[in-house]
Formats: structure tokens, C-alpha cells, sequence
């Protein structure tokens, strides 16, 4: 399976995430999360993934077409992979860590930025850096689904995720150059831990199941179509 996705520059006059059907979306190449561990359940939700950039900052958008769907954590850094949740982790090119990314159905985020994945004898991670809510709250992340979900939803329905990263977001860690011509590294996930039907998908597959393994990333490159 190709191992990169080209990121088009598309330009939109919309600064912020944009709906999800919005015509801007077509234009960008589609990547699908289809690798799932052995430990999933036998529900592997399909998910569509769908990236472009322009001036402004990243636009990301997951299609995801699902059951036992529920969304209960609302508050920032909680622990959304718990619910019905979407991941995207990216590795901006010579940085030493990674952004986590990672959105329950009801558009909650958990990011930190890492360093050092690896845990130490008291399970916390070595080198991981939380950012402030403030920064946070710079990205504009758009669900189709209210912020709660529960009871969960088990019949078959389709929901989404659009984010708008603005480029300064990155500033606090890793300074950026210019997009066009770059090459990052990245991953996307689909997960629902405590879901009654779990679930671990991944666009580049993982081996052990453990999403923070930044050596099985994939490659992200900006360029124009």
C-alpha cells in the first residue's frame, strides 16, 4: 500500500473548518483507515479521510460510517479515545515529536505534543507536553453530532469530523516554513475503547496496539495539484 498522500494547496476564502459538504472537499485526494488490530472487535467502522491546506492553515475532514456510536467526555484533554473517536497524529518535518490529535463523535479534542512515547515505570509517557486550552481553542473543529451521544446509537449511521488548523498553532513547538514543498510525517486512527463493540483502526498499520508509535507513520506531502 503507497505509503504517502499528497496534500493539495486549495484555495478557499474560509478561514475557519469548513462543512463537511462543502465543495472544497472533493478536490482533495481520499485516504482510508483500513488496517484493524486483531483485538477489535468485528465492527471495523469505514472511515474516509480527506486533507488539504491554503494559506491559512490544514483543513482535515473524516467521513465515518458507523454503529455503536456514543460520545459522553466533553471536556478538553478528557479521555475522548474512549468514545467513538477519529485521530490524526502529525509530525511536522525535523521536529523531535509529534501532535495528537485526537476527536470524540461529539467534537471534543485531546492534543498534546510528543517527544518521547514511551511510558515510564509509573505509566506516564517520558517527554510529553501538554498545550494550553487557549492554543487549543484556536483550531475550529465542526461535528455533525451533538457533543453528547448517549444512550449509544447502535443502528447504522454516518457522522463526520472538520478541522481547520491554523498555521500558528504550530508555533509554540515547531516553527514552520512554508507548506508547499514539505513532507511530514503522520497517522490516522479510528478507535471506540470502551464502545460495546471496540475497535483500533489505523491508516498505516501499527503491529502492537499502540497508536503512539511514530516510526510507522506514513508520509504527508504539500504540494499543488
Amino acid at each position: 500500500m503507497n505509503e504517502e498522500y499528497f496534500v493539495w494547496k486549495i484555495p478557499t476564502r474560509n478561514l475557519g473548518a469548513l462543512d463537511e459538504n462543502d465543495n472544497s472537499w472533493q478536490a482533495a485526494d481520499s485516504l482510508h483507515i483500513a488496517h484493524f488490530h486483531p483485538k477489535s472487535s468485528k465492527h471495523h467502522p469505514k472511515t474516509e479521510v480527506r486533507m488539504f491546506y491554503n494559506d491559512t492553515g490544514i483543513y482535515l475532514r473524516f467521513r465515518v460510517k458507523d454503529r455503536y456510536v456514543r460520545s459522553l467526555h466533553t471536556e478538553y484533554n478528557s479521555k475522548v479515545h474512549e468514545d467513538s473517536c477519529v485521530e490524526c497524529f502529525l509530525q511536522p518535518p525535523g521536529a523531535p515529536g509529534y501532535y495528537n490529535f485526537e476527536i470524540n463523535a461529539g467534537g471534543t479534542l485531546h492534543v498534546n505534543y510528543i517527544v518521547d512515547p514511551r511510558r515510564d515505570e509509573n505509566g506516564k509517557r517520558r517527554d510529553i507536553r501538554p498545550l494550553a486550552p487557549e492554543l487549543a481553542g484556536t483550531l475550529d473543529i465542526r461535528s455533525s453530532l451533538p457533543p453528547i451521544v448517549d444512550p449509544e446509537i447502535r443502528d447504522q449511521m454516518n457522522w463526520s469530523i472538520s478541522i481547520h488548523i491554523p498555521l500558528a498553532f504550530f508555533a509554540c513547538h515547531t516553527p514552520l516554513q512554508a507548506l508547499r514543498g514539505s513532507r511530514w510525517r503522520a497517522n490516522f486512527y479510528k478507535c471506540g475503547d470502551k464502545t460495546s463493540h471496540p475497535h483500533w483502526g489505523a491508516w498505516k498499520a501499527i503491529g502492537e496496539l499502540n497508536f503512539h508509535q511514530p516510526q510507522c507513520f506514513g508520509t504527508l506531502i504539500f504540494d499543488n495539484k
